[in-house]
């Protein structure tokens, strides 16, 4: 079939995208800028095509002879996100049934019981659901709940706050009823419903053979991973508001995704009903296997995709500030070079290998209280890491900065999304010297956005000869010493 998967950049979409290229189908994968699929392993065995959910002649265009579309985007993170994805969602249905698609499959959240004031963000996943259901094209809506899977942004918040705190006070929803499932499992249905009899149009929910609370899903994880049992003390007045800047202070997971993750754990995820095992007979993994294949999969540095990978709209790149449309503004740059006594191959690789647990090096101290206040005013702070420990993509996070473009051997592009007062950029790239040596080159841009955006340059200008000298100097003798 031909299949069309929106949110490929994401952290489901990018895993569906190649099991369905292997499955033999034709992938067709949508997104905003084809330059974020550039560098991923499937994407030249698949169709990219530049789009957007918000455009209706882009979509059409998208959905033209698709026989299967999945919908797997939300706006989670962004200000007004149940506004941007209902109508997305409309543009996507009327869209879709224009072009004759023969079905829609879409991955929500859980439902709520009735009686209970559901949260944003299950609200928002439920009407986008009723969308799609409504669109005159046949749909599976699959309700899942906690995803485990190694990078998925719910594993990561269990992962980190188990393992750094072996002694935790922990909010009421810690005794709520859970039923996770395992990221292989959700792919698998993913792919089933694809297979489903045309008059199937309902929504199904989905969920691994254990019911857990939040509290037993931890000591369970502290278990597998071969850790002291966790002393875990319920605290009744702390609100989802308090406990989404606990989890953010903890985890990687920033405020902004943060917030509507606790807010959806106040209710029980509970599958009501396990009709999809009609279709899809095989049972899916207990709780214990999951979390060991996601943890093995961190170990080996084999994590496919990761919950930071998506960006929002608001995320989308600006040009570099050389571009023409940029002349005639202020333009703050901080250039560096060095001579290194190491072939350019060798100076590449300590440049790809930058961030995560290798670090910036220098100054870790000052990159840490750099991180730490991004995270106090809302932003990602430093935790989001690198997906993997050697290669990178374009459009892949590492730690506060995105990937903007990469030439292999030559230049790491990186732009910042930490909270600040304009744009910031930071380019490393490696050139061949004599004699089997290399030229380092680093260039740091920032377009400041009003007054508080010069103010910000001028109060951090003290910190960058320290900074950025010792990073060009560390990573020369890196270099150096690795050749």
């Amino acid at each position: 079939m031909r299949c069309l998967v929106t949110g490929a950049t994401g952290y489901i979409g990018g895993r569906l995208a190649p099991r369905l290229i292997e499955a033999g189908h034709d992938v067709r994968a949508l997104t905003r800028s084809a330059g974020r699929l550039r560098d991923v392993p499937w994407a030249p065995h698949a169709e990219i095509v530049e789009g957007d959910l918000g455009d209706p002649v882009s979509l059409e265009r998208a959905l033209d002879g698709v026989e299967v579309a999945y919908y797997l985007v939300h706006s989670l993170g962004l200000a007004d996100f149940e506004r941007r994805d209902r109508e997305a969602a409309r543009n996507f249905a009327r869209a879709a049934y224009a072009k004759g698609v023969r079905r829609i499959v879409y991955l929500g959240g859980p439902e709520p019981p009735a009686e209970e004031r559901p949260s944003a963000h299950l609200r928002s996943r439920a009407e986008v659901g009723r969308i799609l259901l409504d669109s005159g094209v046949p749909t599976v809506v699959l309700r899942a709940p906690v995803i485990i899977g190694s990078g998925s942004a719910s594993f990561e918040m269990l992962r980190y706050l188990t393992e750094r705190l072996p002694v935790m006070v922990t909010p009421r929803w810690v005794r709520n009823r859970i039923q996770p499932i395992a990221v292989r499992d959700v792919l698998r249905y993913l792919m089933a419903a694809a297979e489903m009899p045309e008059d199937v149009n309902r929504a199904f929910d989905i969920g691994g053979p254990d019911v857990l609370t939040y509290r037993e899903m931890m000591q369970r994880y502290a278990r597998v991973a071969g850790l002291r049992r966790r002393v875990i003390l319920p605290l009744r007045p702390l609100s989802p508001w308090l406990s989404a800047h606990w989890v953010g202070a903890i985890t990687p997971v920033p405020n902004a995704i943060a917030r509507p993750l606790v807010a959806s754990l106040i209710h029980e995820a509970v599958a009501h009903e396990q009709d999809i095992r009609q279709y899809v007979p095989e049972p899916p993994l207990p709780f214990d296997e999951a979390v060991r294949l996601a943890l093995g999969k961190v170990r080996d540095a084999e994590v496919e995709t990761r919950w930071s990978n998506a960006s929002g709209a608001d995320a989308d790149a600006e040009p570099l500030p050389s571009d023409p449309k940029w002349s005639g503004g202020t333009i703050y740059i901080d250039e560096r070079s060095r001579e290194v006594n190491a072939p350019q191959e060798a100076l590449w690789r300590v440049i790809e290998g930058v961030g995560g647990d290798n670090g910036w090096y220098s100054f870790p101290l000052a990159w840490s209280v750099r991180g730490w206040l991004d995270r106090l005013v809302g932003g990602v702070g430093l935790r989001r890491g690198r997906r993997d420990r050697d290669r990178l993509y374009v459009g892949e996070a590492l730690d506060w900065w995105r990937v903007e473009e990469i030439k292999p051997g030559e230049l790491l592009r990186l732009r910042a999304e930490m909270r600040v007062p304009g744009r910031a950029w930071l380019e490393m790239s490696a050139a061949p010297g004599p004699a089997g040596t290399s030229v380092y080159r680093q260039r740091a841009l920032f377009v400041p956005r009003g007054l508080a955006g010069h103010a910000y340059w001028g109060s951090v200008v003290p910190f960058h000869g320290v900074i950025f000298s010792g990073m060009a100097r560390n990573i020369a003798r890196g270099a150096e010493e690795a050749r």
